[in-house]
């Protein structure tokens, strides 16, 4: 350390003035530390406005804008990571067995949908009942509720209509639904096309006939944007809003719709729990070994196993999370108006 002397000087006779090379407790007082901090955060800023001055208006900017971007990407990748932990939390304390199970049981519902003993999916192609209402089929059908499948067209879009059959039933058999429950249309108005044009009076005909045969207390299908966005999904949605507007659906029978979420959402697991309990009003949430078992019946559509249905299987929330909402005349009639 090399103190301060007013009288030292080297041999030419001017005076050297030294200073401090780094503080310590003989030079630097508990008084004047905070001082000595906040003057170097001022020259901090003193630098960096001189960078904007003497490197040029958009050379300093683009400087001291890539400074101000890495400090808010540090902030996100931790935002992001707390984020992720409190999901992966929720979902454990979700499904604790021992330990603070009565507390996560009573933190959290991991289903929460209408009692019934009879409840109706409508779906559009063989593969839509597993790749999108696989949660909802295991949680009904652990109620003990039989569930009825009206699938509308039997996928014959790239004349594999025989073979997408045979997997539809195997795909219901396998996450609990009976063969004698299930039914295929195979009618020409109804063909497995995204250009077709699905008559809403003909679908709604096949959804009437189905009720009033099985007398069931909940219908299931798509909302308006069909998950996918595919035509044949939101013309069951309109079909069923045209009976619920008539008046034709009994009155015991509650009409659950699926909820459709964007792209981030849809990809994103279990990382969409704590939204899905937020925004939703009846949801079902799957532990990993009856997620693996849904995972396991949609691969039994292996005619429509391409590269991207497989990843579809490994990230997409519908394998894991099923999120309804419950529709009513007054409902309907403001999305039609909004559409």
């Amino acid at each position: 350390m090399i103190h301060i002397s007013p009288t030292d000087s080297n041999e030419s006779g001017a005076i050297i003035h030294s200073v401090p090379t780094e503080y310590d407790d003989t030079t630097v007082s508990a008084t004047t530390l905070p001082t000595l901090l906040y003057s170097e955060k001022l020259e901090g800023y003193r630098q960096q406005d001189e960078v904007l001055r003497n490197a040029g208006g958009l050379e300093g900017f683009y400087n001291i804008a890539l400074l101000y971007l890495h400090e808010t990407l540090d902030h996100i990748a931790l935002v992001l990571l707390a984020y992720s932990i409190l999901c992966i939390v929720l979902y454990k304390v979700l499904f604790r067995r021992t330990g603070f199970s009565g507390f996560g049981r009573w933190l959290v519902r991991k289903s929460h949908l209408p009692p019934c003993t009879r409840a109706l999916l409508v779906t559009a192609h063989p593969d839509d009942e597993v790749m999108f209402f696989g949660p909802t089929i295991l949680e009904l059908r652990r109620r003990q509720c039989r569930v009825f499948v009206l699938c509308l067209s039997e996928g014959n879009h790239d004349r594999k209509g025989a073979i997408r059959r045979q997997e539809l039933w195997d795909a219901c058999e396998s996450l609990g639904v009976r063969p004698e429950d299930i039914t295929l249309v195979n009618a020409t108005h109804l063909q497995d096309d995204p250009t077709a044009e699905w008559k809403t009076v003909t679908i709604a005909n096949q959804l009437l006939r189905q009720l009033e045969s099985l007398d069931v207390e909940l219908l299931v299908t798509f909302d308006k944007d069909g998950v996918s966005g595919h035509p044949n999904h939101s013309a069951i949605y309109y079909a069923t809003a045209s009976l619920c507007l008539s008046g034709m659906i009994p009155s015991t029978c509650k009409v659950l719709m699926l909820e459709s979420v964007n792209v981030y959402r849809k990809y994103s697991s279990i990382f969409d729990l704590p939204v899905t309990l937020l925004l939703s009003t009846n949801w079902v949430i799957l532990n990993w070994r009856a997620r693996r078992a849904v995972q396991n019946a949609m691969r039994l559509h292996s005619s429509q196993m391409v590269w991207f249905r497989k990843l579809y299987i490994v990230f997409s929330r519908y394998m894991v999370i099923n999120s309804l909402r419950e529709i009513n005349k007054s409902d309907i009639e403001f999305e039609i108006l909004d559409t």
